[in-house]
Formats: structure tokens, sequence, C-alpha cells
């Protein structure tokens, strides 16, 4: 699961400025999929860090909606569409 949340910290560009700004043409809104997959990335960091063992479906949840939020982010721009590393 850390292996999996560094990947995706490093794949998604959480600090991007244009990602962050709403351009009314979008196929989902980048701002709120970025803050709900970072949620979703401390929450098991916190989970992680108390001890918390995830199950192949947790890893497997986390990974679909990271390349679901990643493909959002490719069609708004905001990402070039190099390949899905997640």
């Amino acid at each position: 699961m850390r292996h999996l949340i560094d990947e995706v910290r490093a794949a998604i560009p959480f600090d991007a400025d244009d990602a962050r700004v709403c351009s009314g043409d979008c196929a989902g809104c980048s701002q709120k999929l970025l803050d709900y997959l970072e949620g979703e990335l401390d929450a098991w960091q916190q989970r992680l860090a108390e001890g918390d063992r995830p199950s192949l479906g947790d890893l497997s949840r986390l990974a679909k909606t990271a390349r679901k939020i990643h493909r959002v982010l490719v069609r708004n721009g905001i990402l070039s569409e190099v390949a899905e590393p997640i």
C-alpha cells in the first residue's frame, strides 16, 4: 500500500496550479477529484501508521480510483497522455 501511495503521489500533480483552477470546460472537476484522491491517500497513510493492514481489495480499489482520476486529468489537459503509471 505504501508503494502504491508513493506511485500515485509521484504520478498525480497535487500541487499543480492549473489543476486547481476551473476552466469551465472539463470532463470532471479536477480540483474536486484531486481533493478526494489526496484525502484517500492521507487516510490510508494514517491507517497504515496506526497499524492497519490493507486487503487486496483495498489496494485494488485505491489503484482503480487513481487510474480513473488520472484519465480525467488527461482529458482535462492537466496531464499528458503518455501512459498510466499507476
